[in-house]
């Protein structure tokens, strides 16, 4: 009892409506979501058939992830600056128009430098549509903030598994055709949030560039952000080094991710939350981060069986950790929820960066079982960060995070 009073990342619950009776605004932007999410696990089975169709190495392919991610960071300064002043709505259908046109152009690509500049592009329009997404689905949401949350989350967790499964039905064809065909579901999405949702009002207070970068100045978010960016080296070296590792067709690969993500969104939307009313928030984060450590150390020094296996066990894992670090972002400090999140996720997607481009370079150095070390030891590094720095994560202010959710949205990306 005394770890709940303690657990800074309780979610309320709001009475009436549910997360299935929604109206066609909510379903809209959320479908859009999920073939937003599927997105970043798309390219995963088809990343050795890239590196053979362009005649590229494994660090040069990995670029697909970098360029991604890189732009993604950045554009977190952007995106709550943006939207603040041309609305919700607008904010979506520009994302959305960007991934459309860049999926496209990506998969019409002649070189991998080509790819890697369109993938840039794309990660923009992700960035600009999944930054604003939560904020639009928990301001039309019936049932409150947490129907709104559980809805996102499932979303999220849906197109992680459904990312891979994509690309290994359309890529055992062509390398080509899964970005084609992520360009025709976006075009989908764009049209019926056209259709369904109507103009979002803009906040009476306009972020500036700076506020996600002066909300770091708060120790627990900073905390936050630090354990969380070490984490994402971790989570993002299994994604995107681990296809070469394995060495499949991008059926088997397909099929290997598509049960990793099943896994990450039961543990996401069903398990975690029931961990943290049981042991509490930071109690299950750092035993996660520890867990998923080990997983990815035995991954690496496995046979190809227990790679396989410990490659979909990460899953269970990841969908831990992200659920738990997205509250986290929402309450740990005092900043409006799209400020706070904002400055938090532009530094944890720099490690989602760096890891799919250190990890083939590292191996390079070394063999192919050293960047899972690397992976494992950034995963207990970002435990140590979360005990280390218990007392300033347990921070909050509890009467205050329904509010602030229903008002404010949140701009969690990707989780």
């Amino acid at each position: 009892m005394g770890q709940r009073t303690e657990d800074p990342l309780e979610t309320a619950e709001t009475p009436g409506g549910g997360i299935l009776r929604q109206p066609p605004a909510v379903w809209a932007t959320a479908g859009a979501s999920v073939v937003a999410f599927m997105g970043i696990g798309l390219v995963d089975p088809i990343l050795p058939s890239i590196a053979r169709g362009l005649d590229a190495t494994k660090s040069q392919v990995s670029l697909l992830f970098t360029s991604y991610f890189l732009i993604t960071a950045v554009a977190m300064l952007v995106t709550g600056f943006v939207s603040s002043r041309i609305g919700g709505r607008r904010a979506l259908l520009a994302g959305l128009a960007l991934v459309v046109v860049f999926a496209a152009l990506a998969g019409t690509s002649d070189s991998v430098g080509q790819l890697v500049g369109f993938r840039a592009g794309w990660g923009l329009g992700n960035a600009l549509f999944v930054s604003t997404s939560l904020a639009v689905i928990v301001g039309a949401a019936a049932g409150g903030s947490a129907a709104a949350i559980l809805l996102y989350e499932s979303a999220l967790g849906l197109g992680m598994a459904c990312g891979p499964l994509l690309g290994a039905v359309l890529g055992d064809a062509s390398w080509r055709y899964p970005f084609f065909g992520t360009a025709a579901l976006m075009a989908a999405g764009f049209l019926c949030i056209a259709v369904f949702l109507k103009e979002q009002p803009t906040p009476a207070r306009k972020t500036s560039l700076l506020d996600p970068l002066k909300a770091l100045g708060h120790g627990g978010l900073a905390s936050a952000a630090a354990a969380a960016f070490f984490y994402n080296y971790a989570f993002f070296t299994v994604l995107a080094f681990t296809p070469f590792v394995l060495d499949m067709t991008p059926y088997r690969s397909g099929a290997v991710f598509f049960a990793w993500g099943v896994l990450l969104a039961v543990f996401s939307v069903l398990v975690a939350p029931r961990l943290q009313r049981r042991l509490g928030s930071l109690t299950v984060l750092a035993g996660s981060l520890v867990l998923l450590a080990a997983d990815v150390l035995v991954l690496g020094y496995g046979n190809h069986t227990t790679a396989v296996v410990c490659t979909v066990l990460s899953g269970a894992f990841i969908g831990v950790n992200n659920t738990v670090f997205t509250e986290l972002a929402l309450g740990v400090s005092d900043a409006p929820r799209p400020v706070a999140s904002a400055g938090y996720n532009f530094v944890r997607w720099f490690a989602a960066a760096a890891a799919p481009y250190l990890a083939p370079k590292i191996e390079e150095w070394s063999d192919a079982r050293v960047p899972f070390v690397v992976a494992a030891l950034a995963a207990v590094a970002g435990a140590g960060i979360v005990v280390l720095r218990r007392s300033a994560l347990v921070h909050r202010a509890q009467e205050e995070a329904p509010r602030h959710a229903a008002e404010d949205g949140v701009t969690v990306f990707a989780n």
